[in-house]
């Protein structure tokens, strides 16, 4: 891929414009141009102020895997990145017919498993990985939060105090049941794995502050117990490319404990990218096939607040 444009496809990039920018920024500072495409249902997103925006299917559509790799073929494509969660299968399929267009995902089985949260829990517990006490309904533990097995954005998550109402839970076998514990810190791990499986970056972030399930304001922190159990984390699994982990602090007892595993890019990730991690950098390095190097030297304290900022389009119902 030297000397000529890297084309990248954004699965699901809509309101990724700032990871965009970082991905053109990269790709400048290695002596390439980029031009990037973003697969979306309607044209009409942030991301077209970047990005060519190429309307196709659903996630679940069943024709999607074939779409987008007629697409790879005829724009050129030599990278792909997922960046909701449904995507992150559907790339991964896509990996199976489009061999030289680098797609760094984990397989799609395991994408599928860390999206049923009940089937990512036994994951965890097999890997004695801790995390809060999972209970089935009838021996939960008062209080308990009942999470969706399926979703993001923290939507549908509910609080019990009583057993009796957790009981009367509409499709309770459709919930992950966990301890509930109130006094928490929630925290954010960015990582990278290179295509040969060495972890280049573990960055942990305090998410300070949430909107709709999306990061507003973030800091990096130097937490050598976050950096520990994420690297076991990347290591038993196995994962590749960019990995977003979310562990919760029990600020009563101390203990860090993981809650789920996003193998793709966070929302947050710019933040470690400014703190001094290259993970775009990383991204287009490994598709030209260039070595890549770990980063240690990371700047901890750096802030991530976020702002709205309105893209507009005239005459867009025509």
């Amino acid at each position: 891929m030297s000397n000529k444009t890297i084309n990248i496809l954004m699965l699901g990039g809509a309101r990724r414009v700032s990871m965009a920018e970082q991905l053109i920024r990269s790709a400048k500072r290695l002596g390439h141009d980029v031009k990037l495409i973003s697969y979306e249902l309607q044209k009409e997103v942030p991301i077209a102020v970047v990005a060519e925006v190429v309307i196709g299917p659903k996630w679940s559509d069943p024709g999607v895997v074939d779409d987008i790799c007629n697409l790879c073929r005829e724009k050129g494509v030599d990278i792909i990145l997922p960046f909701v969660d449904g995507a992150i299968e559907v790339a991964a399929r896509c990996r199976e017919h489009l061999p030289d267009v680098f797609i760094p995902v984990v397989e799609s089985g395991l994408a599928g498993r860390m999206f049923d949260k009940i089937e990512a829990a036994k994951l965890f517990k097999e890997a004695r990985i801790p995390i809060p006490r999972t209970y089935t309904a009838i021996n939960a533990e008062m209080p308990a939060i009942a999470k969706p097995r399926r979703g993001s954005a923290s939507r549908g998550i509910k609080v019990f105090h009583n057993i009796d109402e957790l009981m009367h839970l509409d499709n309770l076998q459709e919930y992950l049941v966990q301890e509930y514990i109130e006094h928490n810190r929630e925290y954010t791990v960015d990582c990278y794995v290179s295509q040969s499986g060495e972890i280049l970056a573990t960055v942990p972030r305090l998410r300070i502050e949430v909107m709709g399930g999306e990061v507003t304001r973030t800091r990096t922190v130097r937490n050598s117990t976050l950096i520990d159990m994420s690297r076991e984390v990347l290591t038993v699994f196995g994962f590749r490319g960019p990995v977003t982990l979310q562990f919760l602090e029990d600020t009563d007892s101390g203990r860090f404990l993981l809650m789920e595993i996003n193998p793709r890019l966070g929302g947050g990730v710019i933040c470690s990218i400014f703190a001094g991690v290259p993970i775009t950098d990383y991204i287009i390095l490994e598709a030209l096939g260039s070595p890549v190097y770990p980063t240690l030297d990371w700047s901890a304290d750096t802030l991530m607040a976020r702002y709205q900022k309105e893209v507009i389009f005239f005459n867009s119902g025509k």
